[in-house]
């Protein structure tokens, strides 16, 4: 039973800081600069790219230019920025 509380809180606690494909298909320029690492350009490359394909899985993200397996787990887990520490 123990064990599976555990598991509840953990996918809760990973629901609730992460990110998911469908938040980041709907996300805005303001909420993509706020995670570590994605600055105006960055967050504009990600909003034009999902326009022509939305993503169906965090593989996608990394055809975007610019963006590699660190900023796609940042994405993943929702990694906040501190104030000007992402810019471009």
């Amino acid at each position: 039973m123990l064990k599976r509380w555990m598991a509840v809180v953990l996918l809760c606690a990973v629901s609730l800081f992460g990110m998911s494909i469908s938040e980041l298909n709907k996300a805005s320029k303001d909420d993509l600069m706020q995670i570590k690492g994605i600055g105006e350009v960055k967050a504009k490359a990600i909003i034009d790219y999902r326009k022509k394909k939305p993503f169906k899985n965090f593989q996608d993200v990394e055809e975007v230019k610019g963006v590699g397996p660190v900023l796609v787990d940042n994405i993943k887990n929702n990694v906040r920025s501190k104030e000007g520490d992402d810019k471009e």
